[in-house]
């Protein structure tokens, strides 16, 4: 059972480590009008699914604060999508695989603001790190890395509200993309109205490839589910890093984009606060096993 939890793990963070590689296929559409059909044809991937494995009783149980809390899930998901789209499609990709990277950091931030936790020193030292590694980027760009802390911070927002919502990650996605489907439907109408529009004027092969922006959700979305249910949260929280790490090297190996020195010392600081946070909760997760061992 861990073995296939493992396998799931690693295909779900494997998949959306390679996404770099699949968003630049369908230029000349812009980011926006991607993020619409991503939205659209994500419904219509699980609502397949969902179909297939006939689960529909959730619906009869949605309440009216789940509703409201996957509406503004489903906005600041967008955020997230759109943002990577266009970080992905203009050169930025290095800098969307440091929104992954600190996202961990993030999360720990929102444990102390929001459920009134107490951190570890280690965990402090950790947001401490990755706090003077977003000042030294800072500097190294000239400008906030804002597309890493818009991806983070979207990401993490999202978690929380999906957390508050407590449905799972299939019929949520499937009401998140429901509400969305209607206004996304409509700027793609404008856009085709327009003369604007990418989808449906560059061939087959361009169609389908937009289109298959559906599958390309789900699929990896179903693994992680699938992991869940299979792995402690320690593992998922160790083969969550795989993602980023895929997204840096694509973005370095394929997509060339420049890491000057400076840059590499920030990312090195993001790097030693993961360490320490990952170390951290391992022994954490440790001693919480021994004290529970009758």
């Amino acid at each position: 059972m861990v073995k296939r939890g493992m396998a799931f793990g690693a295909g779900a963070y494997a998949l959306w480590g390679l996404f770099p590689l699949y968003w630049p296929l369908l230029k000349p559409a812009g980011a926006v009008e991607i993020l619409a059909h991503r939205i659209m044809w994500s419904l219509v991937a699980v609502v397949a699914v969902l179909a297939l494995r006939r689960r529909w009783g959730w619906v009869r149980t949605l309440t009216l604060r789940q509703g409201v809390l996957l509406a503004l899930a489903a906005v600041v998901i967008s955020l997230n999508w759109g943002t990577y789209i266009y970080a992905v499609n203009n050169g930025q990709t290095i800098e969307s695989a440091l929104g992954y990277f600190i996202n961990p950091l993030i999360s720990v931030v929102f444990g102390v603001l929001i459920f009134r936790e107490r951190l570890r020193t280690w965990q402090w030292c950790a947001v401490g790190m990755g706090t003077l590694a977003v000042l030294v980027l800072t500097v190294d760009y000239g400008r906030p890395p804002w597309i890493a802390l818009v991806l983070a911070f979207a990401f993490g927002i999202y978690g929380l509200l999906k957390k508050f919502a407590d449905m799972p990650s299939a019929e949520g996605l499937a009401v998140e993309t429901a509400m969305l489907f209607l206004p996304t439907l409509g700027f793609v109408l404008v856009l085709e109205g327009r003369g604007d529009a990418a989808f449906g004027h560059h061939g087959v092969g361009h169609a389908a490839l937009v289109a298959l922006a559906g599958v390309v959700t789900a699929v990896p979305l179903l693994l992680f589910n699938a992991a869940a249910i299979r792995l402690p949260l320690s593992v998922i929280g160790m083969l969550q890093y795989l993602a980023p790490v895929l997204q840096f090297v694509i973005g370095l190996t394929v997509h060339h984009e420049e890491m000057p020195p400076s840059r590499w010392a920030g990312f090195l600081l993001v790097w030693v606060a993961l360490v320490m946070l990952t170390w951290d909760g391992l022994n954490a997760a440790r001693r919480e096993a021994v004290l529970e061992t009758p």
